[in-house]
Protein backbone atom coordinates (compact mmCIF):
# COMPACT_ATOMS: atom_id res chain seq x y z
CA UNK A 1 0.00 0.00 0.00
CA UNK A 2 2.68 2.42 0.44
CA UNK A 3 4.28 1.40 -2.96
CA UNK A 4 0.78 2.66 -4.14
CA UNK A 5 0.31 6.29 -2.51
CA UNK A 6 3.93 6.80 -3.72
CA UNK A 7 2.71 5.89 -7.46
CA UNK A 8 -0.23 8.76 -6.49
CA UNK A 9 2.09 11.36 -4.80
CA UNK A 10 4.75 10.99 -8.01
CA UNK A 11 1.39 11.39 -11.10
CA UNK A 12 0.54 14.61 -8.44
CA UNK A 13 4.03 15.95 -8.83
CA UNK A 14 4.05 15.04 -12.15
CA UNK A 15 1.09 17.02 -12.81
CA UNK A 16 1.81 19.91 -10.56
CA UNK A 17 4.88 20.42 -12.42
CA UNK A 18 3.50 20.88 -15.63
CA UNK A 19 2.27 24.41 -15.76
CA UNK A 20 0.50 23.90 -19.18
CA UNK A 21 -1.53 21.10 -17.92
CA UNK A 22 -2.98 22.61 -14.82
CA UNK A 23 -3.80 25.49 -16.93
CA UNK A 24 -5.91 23.01 -18.96
CA UNK A 25 -7.23 21.06 -16.22
CA UNK A 26 -8.24 24.05 -14.10
CA UNK A 27 -8.68 26.74 -16.40
CA UNK A 28 -10.02 25.25 -19.26
CA UNK A 29 -13.77 24.32 -17.36
CA UNK A 30 -13.14 28.22 -16.12
CA UNK A 31 -13.57 29.72 -19.61
CA UNK A 32 -15.52 27.01 -21.12
CA UNK A 33 -18.63 27.39 -18.79
CA UNK A 34 -18.12 31.22 -19.04
CA UNK A 35 -18.08 31.65 -22.78
CA UNK A 36 -21.13 28.74 -23.36
CA UNK A 37 -23.27 30.26 -20.54
CA UNK A 38 -23.22 33.87 -21.99
CA UNK A 39 -22.45 33.01 -25.88
CA UNK A 40 -24.93 30.11 -26.34
CA UNK A 41 -27.72 31.72 -25.71
CA UNK A 42 -31.65 31.37 -27.40
CA UNK A 43 -33.04 34.36 -25.58
CA UNK A 44 -34.55 37.54 -27.39
CA UNK A 45 -32.56 40.56 -26.96
CA UNK A 46 -31.98 43.98 -28.98
CA UNK A 47 -34.83 42.65 -31.44
CA UNK A 48 -34.50 45.33 -34.19
CA UNK A 49 -38.22 46.34 -35.08
CA UNK A 50 -39.91 48.63 -37.79
CA UNK A 51 -43.32 49.31 -37.74
CA UNK A 52 -45.87 50.27 -40.55
CA UNK A 53 -49.50 51.80 -39.10
CA UNK A 54 -51.65 52.15 -42.03
CA UNK A 55 -54.70 52.52 -39.09
CA UNK A 56 -52.91 55.34 -37.45
CA UNK A 57 -55.57 54.55 -34.32
CA UNK A 58 -54.69 55.62 -30.46
CA UNK A 59 -54.80 51.53 -29.96
CA UNK A 60 -51.74 51.17 -32.29
CA UNK A 61 -50.24 54.01 -31.09
CA UNK A 62 -50.15 52.70 -27.83
CA UNK A 63 -49.02 49.27 -29.15
CA UNK A 64 -45.84 50.61 -30.32
CA UNK A 65 -44.77 52.83 -27.16
CA UNK A 66 -44.98 49.88 -25.16
CA UNK A 67 -43.31 47.29 -27.58
CA UNK A 68 -40.62 50.44 -27.99
CA UNK A 69 -40.51 50.43 -24.05
CA UNK A 70 -39.98 46.64 -23.97
CA UNK A 71 -36.45 46.13 -22.03
CA UNK A 72 -35.98 43.52 -25.16
CA UNK A 73 -37.27 44.89 -28.46
CA UNK A 74 -36.32 48.80 -29.81
CA UNK A 75 -38.35 50.39 -32.59
CA UNK A 76 -35.54 51.43 -34.63
CA UNK A 77 -37.47 53.05 -38.15
CA UNK A 78 -41.41 53.97 -39.06
CA UNK A 79 -42.37 52.63 -42.66
CA UNK A 80 -44.29 55.10 -45.01
CA UNK A 81 -44.80 52.20 -47.17
CA UNK A 82 -44.99 47.94 -46.54
CA UNK A 83 -42.75 47.35 -49.46
CA UNK A 84 -40.10 49.03 -47.84
CA UNK A 85 -40.08 46.08 -45.25
CA UNK A 86 -38.69 43.43 -47.83
CA UNK A 87 -35.51 45.91 -48.12
CA UNK A 88 -35.03 46.31 -44.85
CA UNK A 89 -35.54 42.81 -43.58
CA UNK A 90 -33.13 41.87 -46.72
CA UNK A 91 -30.56 44.23 -46.07
CA UNK A 92 -30.65 43.18 -42.35
CA UNK A 93 -31.59 46.51 -41.04
CA UNK A 94 -34.32 45.38 -38.68
CA UNK A 95 -35.23 41.98 -37.39
CA UNK A 96 -38.74 42.16 -37.00
CA UNK A 97 -41.57 44.45 -38.98
CA UNK A 98 -44.93 44.46 -37.62
CA UNK A 99 -47.65 45.84 -39.73
CA UNK A 100 -50.88 47.55 -38.47
CA UNK A 101 -53.54 46.72 -41.04
CA UNK A 102 -55.91 49.97 -42.27
CA UNK A 103 -58.95 48.04 -40.28
CA UNK A 104 -57.21 47.21 -37.42
CA UNK A 105 -59.46 46.45 -34.81
CA UNK A 106 -62.12 46.79 -36.91
CA UNK A 107 -63.05 44.11 -38.26
CA UNK A 108 -62.37 40.73 -37.03
CA UNK A 109 -61.80 39.09 -40.40
CA UNK A 110 -59.02 42.20 -41.90
CA UNK A 111 -58.02 43.55 -38.60
CA UNK A 112 -55.09 41.03 -37.67
CA UNK A 113 -51.68 42.62 -36.82
CA UNK A 114 -48.96 41.25 -39.52
CA UNK A 115 -45.49 40.36 -38.14
CA UNK A 116 -42.98 40.10 -41.31
CA UNK A 117 -39.14 38.40 -40.19
CA UNK A 118 -36.17 37.10 -42.22
CA UNK A 119 -36.69 33.01 -41.82
CA UNK A 120 -33.24 32.51 -43.46
CA UNK A 121 -32.59 32.09 -39.75
CA UNK A 122 -35.39 29.92 -39.23
CA UNK A 123 -35.39 29.51 -35.17
CA UNK A 124 -34.10 33.11 -34.62
CA UNK A 125 -37.12 34.26 -36.84
CA UNK A 126 -39.60 32.00 -34.92
CA UNK A 127 -38.02 33.26 -31.48
CA UNK A 128 -38.72 36.89 -32.63
CA UNK A 129 -42.36 36.29 -34.37
CA UNK A 130 -43.21 34.35 -31.40
CA UNK A 131 -42.00 36.81 -28.58
CA UNK A 132 -43.65 39.78 -30.19
CA UNK A 133 -46.80 38.03 -30.53
CA UNK A 134 -46.86 37.27 -26.98
CA UNK A 135 -45.88 40.95 -26.16
CA UNK A 136 -49.07 41.97 -28.37
CA UNK A 137 -51.47 39.94 -26.87
CA UNK A 138 -50.74 40.69 -23.77
CA UNK A 139 -50.81 44.56 -24.67
CA UNK A 140 -54.20 44.54 -25.95
CA UNK A 141 -55.95 42.22 -23.57
CA UNK A 142 -54.63 45.07 -20.68
CA UNK A 143 -55.15 48.34 -23.49
CA UNK A 144 -58.65 47.10 -24.70
CA UNK A 145 -62.08 47.76 -22.44
CA UNK A 146 -63.61 44.86 -21.32
CA UNK A 147 -66.60 44.97 -23.65
CA UNK A 148 -63.97 44.22 -26.22
CA UNK A 149 -62.26 41.52 -24.65
CA UNK A 150 -65.47 39.77 -24.43
CA UNK A 151 -66.50 39.76 -27.69
CA UNK A 152 -62.62 39.02 -28.71
CA UNK A 153 -61.05 35.50 -28.90
CA UNK A 154 -59.80 34.07 -25.74
CA UNK A 155 -56.04 34.15 -25.45
CA UNK A 156 -54.85 31.70 -23.59
CA UNK A 157 -52.79 32.41 -20.10
CA UNK A 158 -49.26 30.98 -20.73
CA UNK A 159 -47.60 29.85 -17.05
CA UNK A 160 -43.83 28.54 -17.66
CA UNK A 161 -42.69 26.03 -14.83
CA UNK A 162 -38.90 26.07 -13.55
CA UNK A 163 -37.57 28.78 -15.90
CA UNK A 164 -40.33 31.36 -16.05
CA UNK A 165 -37.59 33.87 -17.24
CA UNK A 166 -37.05 31.78 -20.34
CA UNK A 167 -33.06 32.29 -19.45
CA UNK A 168 -30.80 30.02 -21.86
CA UNK A 169 -28.23 29.30 -19.06
CA UNK A 170 -30.80 26.79 -17.31
CA UNK A 171 -30.42 25.24 -20.25
CA UNK A 172 -26.95 24.95 -21.42
CA UNK A 173 -25.44 25.31 -18.26
CA UNK A 174 -26.24 21.66 -17.20
CA UNK A 175 -25.17 20.27 -20.56
CA UNK A 176 -21.63 21.95 -20.67
CA UNK A 177 -21.11 20.53 -17.18
CA UNK A 178 -21.09 17.33 -18.85
CA UNK A 179 -19.51 17.98 -21.83
CA UNK A 180 -16.26 19.88 -19.91
CA UNK A 181 -16.23 17.11 -16.85
CA UNK A 182 -16.06 14.05 -20.21
CA UNK A 183 -13.94 15.27 -22.20
CA UNK A 184 -11.34 16.49 -19.14
CA UNK A 185 -11.54 13.77 -17.67
CA UNK A 186 -11.08 10.98 -20.84
CA UNK A 187 -8.53 13.20 -22.42
CA UNK A 188 -5.94 14.08 -19.61
CA UNK A 189 -6.46 10.45 -18.55
CA UNK A 190 -5.50 8.72 -21.56
CA UNK A 191 -2.59 11.11 -22.59
CA UNK A 192 -1.00 10.49 -19.40
CA UNK A 193 -1.02 6.39 -19.48
CA UNK A 194 0.23 6.88 -23.38
CA UNK A 195 2.67 8.86 -23.01
CA UNK A 196 4.56 6.58 -20.49
CA UNK A 197 3.92 3.72 -23.22
CA UNK A 198 4.93 6.52 -25.62
CA UNK A 199 8.15 7.31 -23.94
CA UNK A 200 8.90 3.33 -22.33
CA UNK A 201 8.57 3.93 -18.77
CA UNK A 202 5.32 1.99 -18.17
CA UNK A 203 7.19 -1.56 -18.86
CA UNK A 204 9.67 0.41 -15.83
CA UNK A 205 6.46 0.66 -13.44
CA UNK A 206 4.69 -2.77 -14.47
CA UNK A 207 7.98 -4.49 -13.41
CA UNK A 208 7.64 -2.70 -9.72
CA UNK A 209 5.53 -4.37 -6.83
CA UNK A 210 2.78 -3.06 -7.49
CA UNK A 211 0.38 -4.53 -9.88
CA UNK A 212 -0.80 -3.22 -13.24
CA UNK A 213 -4.14 -2.31 -11.63
CA UNK A 214 -2.79 -0.55 -9.09
CA UNK A 215 -0.15 1.70 -11.16
CA UNK A 216 -3.62 2.61 -13.79
CA UNK A 217 -5.75 3.59 -10.45
CA UNK A 218 -2.85 5.32 -9.13
CA UNK A 219 -2.53 7.31 -12.01
CA UNK A 220 -6.41 7.86 -12.12
CA UNK A 221 -6.63 9.27 -8.49
CA UNK A 222 -4.93 12.56 -9.20
CA UNK A 223 -7.09 13.26 -12.16
CA UNK A 224 -10.46 12.48 -10.32
CA UNK A 225 -9.29 14.87 -7.24
CA UNK A 226 -8.30 17.38 -9.84
CA UNK A 227 -12.47 16.93 -11.63
CA UNK A 228 -13.74 17.33 -8.05
CA UNK A 229 -12.52 20.58 -8.33
CA UNK A 230 -13.33 21.44 -11.23
CA UNK A 231 -16.91 20.19 -10.64
CA UNK A 232 -16.80 22.78 -7.53
CA UNK A 233 -15.87 25.52 -9.89
CA UNK A 234 -18.49 24.98 -12.31
CA UNK A 235 -20.80 25.11 -9.97
CA UNK A 236 -20.19 27.95 -8.05
CA UNK A 237 -19.44 29.79 -11.54
CA UNK A 238 -23.58 28.33 -12.39
CA UNK A 239 -24.94 29.79 -9.31
CA UNK A 240 -23.20 33.07 -8.59
CA UNK A 241 -21.73 34.17 -11.85
CA UNK A 242 -24.73 33.07 -14.45
CA UNK A 243 -27.02 32.41 -11.74
CA UNK A 244 -28.32 29.36 -12.25
CA UNK A 245 -30.25 28.44 -9.59
CA UNK A 246 -29.71 24.40 -7.45
CA UNK A 247 -33.06 23.78 -6.30
CA UNK A 248 -32.63 19.78 -5.79
CA UNK A 249 -30.63 18.11 -3.16
CA UNK A 250 -26.61 19.01 -3.53
CA UNK A 251 -26.20 15.71 -2.18
CA UNK A 252 -27.99 13.94 -4.75
CA UNK A 253 -26.30 16.22 -7.38
CA UNK A 254 -22.74 15.78 -6.25
CA UNK A 255 -23.28 11.99 -5.99
CA UNK A 256 -24.57 12.06 -9.84
CA UNK A 257 -21.84 14.29 -11.03
CA UNK A 258 -18.79 11.96 -9.37
CA UNK A 259 -20.58 8.82 -10.76
CA UNK A 260 -20.35 10.80 -14.33
CA UNK A 261 -16.55 11.71 -13.37
CA UNK A 262 -15.79 8.06 -12.71
CA UNK A 263 -17.75 6.87 -16.11
CA UNK A 264 -15.43 9.68 -17.62
CA UNK A 265 -12.39 8.75 -16.26
CA UNK A 266 -13.06 4.82 -17.21
CA UNK A 267 -13.71 6.19 -20.69
CA UNK A 268 -10.20 7.50 -20.43
CA UNK A 269 -8.45 4.38 -19.68
CA UNK A 270 -9.94 2.62 -22.35
CA UNK A 271 -8.99 4.86 -24.98
CA UNK A 272 -5.45 4.55 -23.37
CA UNK A 273 -5.24 1.20 -24.26
CA UNK A 274 -6.46 1.37 -27.71
CA UNK A 275 -3.86 3.71 -28.86
CA UNK A 276 -0.01 3.97 -28.63
CA UNK A 277 0.90 7.94 -28.99
CA UNK A 278 -0.72 11.36 -27.23
CA UNK A 279 -1.86 12.99 -30.76
CA UNK A 280 -4.16 9.58 -31.57
CA UNK A 281 -5.10 9.32 -27.86
CA UNK A 282 -6.46 13.09 -28.01
CA UNK A 283 -7.78 13.15 -31.37
CA UNK A 284 -10.07 10.13 -30.18
CA UNK A 285 -10.45 11.53 -26.86
CA UNK A 286 -11.03 14.98 -28.01
CA UNK A 287 -11.88 15.06 -31.56
CA UNK A 288 -13.95 11.95 -31.89
CA UNK A 289 -16.13 12.49 -28.54
CA UNK A 290 -16.53 16.14 -28.46
CA UNK A 291 -18.96 15.97 -31.76
CA UNK A 292 -21.06 13.35 -30.44
CA UNK A 293 -21.33 14.64 -26.92
CA UNK A 294 -22.64 17.72 -28.41
CA UNK A 295 -25.09 16.54 -31.33
CA UNK A 296 -26.22 13.25 -29.20
CA UNK A 297 -26.19 14.34 -25.46
CA UNK A 298 -29.45 16.71 -25.88
CA UNK A 299 -27.15 19.55 -24.76
CA UNK A 300 -28.03 21.41 -28.16
CA UNK A 301 -29.96 19.08 -30.00
CA UNK A 302 -33.31 17.30 -28.35
CA UNK A 303 -32.59 13.58 -28.81
CA UNK A 304 -36.73 12.48 -28.95
CA UNK A 305 -36.97 14.18 -32.12
CA UNK A 306 -33.98 12.15 -33.77
CA UNK A 307 -34.60 9.15 -36.16
CA UNK A 308 -34.66 6.03 -34.04
CA UNK A 309 -31.41 4.56 -34.91
CA UNK A 310 -29.62 7.97 -33.63
CA UNK A 311 -32.27 8.20 -30.66
CA UNK A 312 -30.28 4.77 -30.34
CA UNK A 313 -27.40 5.79 -30.49
CA UNK A 314 -27.44 8.54 -28.27
CA UNK A 315 -28.25 5.91 -25.49
CA UNK A 316 -24.59 5.01 -25.27
CA UNK A 317 -23.46 8.52 -25.34
CA UNK A 318 -22.42 8.70 -21.06
CA UNK A 319 -23.15 12.54 -21.12
CA UNK A 320 -26.66 11.99 -22.38
CA UNK A 321 -27.89 10.68 -19.65
CA UNK A 322 -25.89 13.10 -16.73
CA UNK A 323 -27.43 16.05 -18.97
CA UNK A 324 -30.49 14.80 -18.28
CA UNK A 325 -30.12 13.67 -14.58
CA UNK A 326 -28.67 17.24 -14.07
CA UNK A 327 -30.88 18.91 -15.09
CA UNK A 328 -33.68 17.38 -13.06
CA UNK A 329 -31.70 17.98 -10.01
CA UNK A 330 -30.84 21.43 -10.57
CA UNK A 331 -33.29 22.89 -12.77
CA UNK A 332 -36.54 21.12 -11.73
CA UNK A 333 -35.62 19.96 -8.14
CA UNK A 334 -36.49 16.68 -8.64
CA UNK A 335 -34.24 13.84 -5.92
CA UNK A 336 -33.06 10.61 -6.20
CA UNK A 337 -36.19 8.87 -6.94
CA UNK A 338 -36.65 10.75 -10.48
CA UNK A 339 -33.13 9.93 -11.29
CA UNK A 340 -32.15 6.74 -10.18
CA UNK A 341 -32.38 5.67 -14.33
CA UNK A 342 -29.98 7.56 -15.30
CA UNK A 343 -27.52 6.38 -12.02
CA UNK A 344 -28.33 2.82 -13.10
CA UNK A 345 -27.32 3.60 -16.57
CA UNK A 346 -24.08 5.40 -15.53
CA UNK A 347 -23.61 3.01 -12.96
CA UNK A 348 -23.29 0.09 -15.69
CA UNK A 349 -21.52 2.36 -17.82
CA UNK A 350 -18.59 2.82 -15.16
CA UNK A 351 -18.24 -0.99 -14.88
CA UNK A 352 -18.53 -2.12 -18.28
CA UNK A 353 -15.55 0.34 -19.52
CA UNK A 354 -13.60 -0.47 -16.42
CA UNK A 355 -13.84 -4.06 -16.89
CA UNK A 356 -12.98 -3.83 -20.29
CA UNK A 357 -9.99 -1.19 -19.78
CA UNK A 358 -8.45 -3.92 -17.13
CA UNK A 359 -9.03 -6.93 -19.28
CA UNK A 360 -7.61 -4.84 -22.47
CA UNK A 361 -5.05 -3.38 -20.76
CA UNK A 362 -3.48 -6.69 -19.82
CA UNK A 363 -4.16 -8.41 -22.73
CA UNK A 364 -1.69 -5.56 -24.27
CA UNK A 365 1.34 -5.08 -21.72
CA UNK A 366 1.16 -8.84 -20.27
Amino acid sequence: MKSFFSFVRKEFYHILRDKRTMLILLGMPIVEIILFGFALTNEVKNVRVAIYDASGNSVSRKLTERIDANENMVVTSFLSDPQEADELLRKQAVDLVIIYPSLFLQKPDNGNILLLADATDANMATLFTGYASQIIKQELQDMLPRSQKASSAIVPEIKLLYNPGMKSAYNFVPGVMGMILMLLCAMMTSISIVREKEMGTMEVLLVSPVRPFFVILAKTIPYFILSCINMATILLLARFLLHVPIVGNLGTLLTVTLLFILVSLALGILISTLVKTQVAAMLMSGMILMMPVMVFSGLIFPTENMPWILRSFSNIIPAKWYIRAIRKIMIEGLGFAFVWKEILVMLAMALILTIGSILKFKNRLE
